[in-house]
């Protein structure tokens, strides 16, 4: 007698859930989202640099009228002229020192206000939305570090050259200057490696990818 082996179907067993796709990474739409954001960032240097020129011009006016009613004294040697015209642009160079400390601090907080409200609202900047990209994890206190970040290594280090060139600290000012090139090429050149992540990144604990159908 014989028996035909008889195969008992086995039941699958339960599938493991697919891998979410990894986030996908871009260079070039980064430098495209880099440039415009700078743009603006420049659109408001240069607003500021207006009118911190238009009130420097109003001290340089006040310097002017003051020496020429002073000129025949300054001829002639009589009086104190010499001293106070001195004195004068002395204190007309602290003030439009002034003037652009003043500019420039304006210029790194609006930067870091741009970046961090952008963000911590929409998880992208204007820049960011036209290279369809978007920040991944970015809580608001990822926007806030990524912020600070990101204006330091653009703005803020350079801002800080200047404003010790304007004050007279000729050696200080060329140190932050190499310091903030330093700085700026840390930030980029990370984000040109394999993980695609900026030092900004790095510190925030964010990604930037691609927004979803773009």
């Amino acid at each position: 007698m014989t028996f035909t082996p008889v195969s008992v179907p086995v039941p699958p067993g339960p599938t493991a859930p697919p891998a979410p796709a990894p986030p996908r990474p871009v260079t070039l739409r980064r430098v495209l989202a880099w440039t415009a954001d700078f743009a603006l960032v420049l659109l408001l240097a240069w607003l500021l640099g207006g009118l911190t020129l238009r009130r420097a011009l109003v001290h340089f006016a006040d310097a002017a009228d003051l020496v020429r009613s002073d000129g025949w004294e300054l001829l002639t040697g009589r009086g104190d002229a010499v001293d106070r015209i001195e004195h004068l642009l002395w204190t007309t160079w602290r003030r439009v020192a002034l003037l652009v400390i003043q500019a420039f601090a304006l210029l790194v907080a609006g930067t870091f206000l741009y970046h961090w409200i952008s963000l911590a609202l929409f998880r992208r900047t204007p820049g960011k939305a036209l290279a369809g990209l978007e920040v991944a994890s970015c809580t608001r206190r990822a926007a806030a570090v990524r912020a600070a970040v990101s204006t330091t290594a653009d703005v803020a280090c350079f801002a800080l050259a200047c404003c010790l060139l304007v004050s007279g600290a000729f050696a200080a000012a060329f140190a932050v200057w190499l310091i903030s090139v330093i700085v700026f090429w840390s930030n980029v050149l990370p984000a040109l490696t394999a993980s695609r992540r900026s030092m900004a990144d790095r510190l925030a604990g964010t990604t930037v990818v691609r927004r979803s159908g773009r």
